[in-house]
């Protein structure tokens, strides 16, 4: 029995941490249903919001919201960021950039848009000129943060315009547009909805609220770590109790043994 208690202990605190690993995982469950929830709530706004103060930004509380704004693109200005779309094949990407353009809005202020994604061949604004939005507009999408670059993603080049990811302060500055504030640039852009731009492209409504949400198998799989742990250790205790060795023997000392010679 004494040579239970150190494995009997040490498998009650890794079952311990099982359990709390797979409780955590349910938490985790629940706080992301209720996160995709309000996404979606947000997103499906009717009617849009206004934007939110420039300096009030709060990405907890207002990314995702759908919101429409009025103003001028700075066609001038416009700026490619590397990404990929969702093809005419399922499973397969197009290569190609997101369109990313300042709107000016009525009051002075900067917001930038990010209007779509046109595929690689469509680079060159004399290609699709047809695209660019010529006066007042009016944009309709949902609020997103700046993009902040991921280890493996390459950093930006803004001499030759080359971008990875929706930097906007670095975006706004390589662009020589005044610095984020209350009369400045919003420290966020605006993901445009599917609105049809003429000439078809760029295509936006490219944004898609999708989280993962795979915290229950993972639950499941701390969980059944925990059951196989009490499978292991109950097997062990139950050969130790029984006094059998690794190879099947019992245990017994051979020499307690005697043998009764035979009689004469």
């Amino acid at each position: 029995m004494r040579d239970l208690v150190a494995p009997a202990l040490a498998s009650l605190v890794c079952l311990a941490i099982l359990i709390g690993l797979g409780v955590w995982q349910l938490e985790r469950k629940a706080w992301k249903e209720a996160l995709i929830d309000r996404i979606v709530a947000r997103s499906r706004i009717d009617p849009p919001a206004p934007l939110p103060a420039f300096d009030a930004f709060d990405p907890a509380r207002d990314e995702f919201e759908r919101v429409r704004v009025h103003g001028r693109f700075l066609n001038d200005k416009e700026t490619l960021v590397h990404g990929l779309a969702p093809g005419d094949t399922p499973g397969r990407a197009l290569q190609g950039y997101y369109v990313i353009t300042p709107l000016r809005l009525d009051d002075g202020r900067i917001v930038l848009v990010n209007r779509g994604f046109v595929p690689t061949e469509l680079k060159e604004v004399a290609r699709r000129a047809a695209g660019q939005v010529e006066g007042e507009a009016t944009v309709t999408g949902m609020l997103r943060q700046s993009e902040v670059r991921a280890m493996f993603v390459p950093a930006p080049n803004p001499q030759t315009g080359e971008w990875f990811n929706r930097d906007v302060p670095g975006i706004a500055a390589a662009k020589g547009l005044a610095t984020a504030g209350p009369s400045g640039v919003a420290p966020y852009l605006i993901e445009a909805d599917q609105t049809p731009n003429p000439g078809g492209w760029p295509k936006g409504g490219q944004l898609r609220v999708d989280l993962p949400n795979n915290h229950l198998q993972y639950a499941f799989t701390w969980f059944g770590l925990a059951l196989c742990l009490v499978g292991v250790f109950t097997a062990f205790a139950l050969r130790r109790l029984r006094g059998e060795t690794g190879n099947g023997e019992t245990g017994e000392n051979p020499a307690s043994a005697t043998a009764t010679p035979p009689r004469p």
